[in-house]
């Protein structure tokens, strides 16, 4: 029997979103959710993974851990998944030098 699985994707190319829909459902924009075995998770994360391109993706699925749940990423995102002592924890990494002057350029109160 299969289990659940979340993917999310961000800024992804459109034939990795056709790819996702095939096999989950998209309940809100760029979240997929479906049901599956683990064999067919891993094909689909390894076609997800080689082509974010400059985009992102996130994996959950049931994993027999502390937590409950294993996680997986692909491409550049400023959260980074790490393990901590067997706990998976979300470590915020710096902003880049061009992401740091686009915050300066934009005028208060936006």
């Amino acid at each position: 029997m299969g289990s659940m699985v979340v993917i999310t994707t961000t800024a992804v190319p459109d034939h990795v979103r056709g790819a996702l829909s095939r096999w989950m459902v998209e309940p809100s924009t760029g979240v997929y959710v479906g049901t599956m075995s683990a064999r067919v998770r891993d094909e689909l994360w390894d076609a997800v993974s080689a082509s974010v391109g400059d985009g992102a993706a996130v994996c959950l699925y049931p994993a027999d851990n502390e937590q409950g749940f294993d996680v997986r990423t692909a491409g550049e995102r400023r959260r980074e998944v790490v393990d901590w002592e067997g706990m998976m924890l979300v470590q915020m990494n710096p902003l880049a030098p061009s992401e740091v002057e686009v915050k300066r350029q934009v005028p208060d109160g936006w």
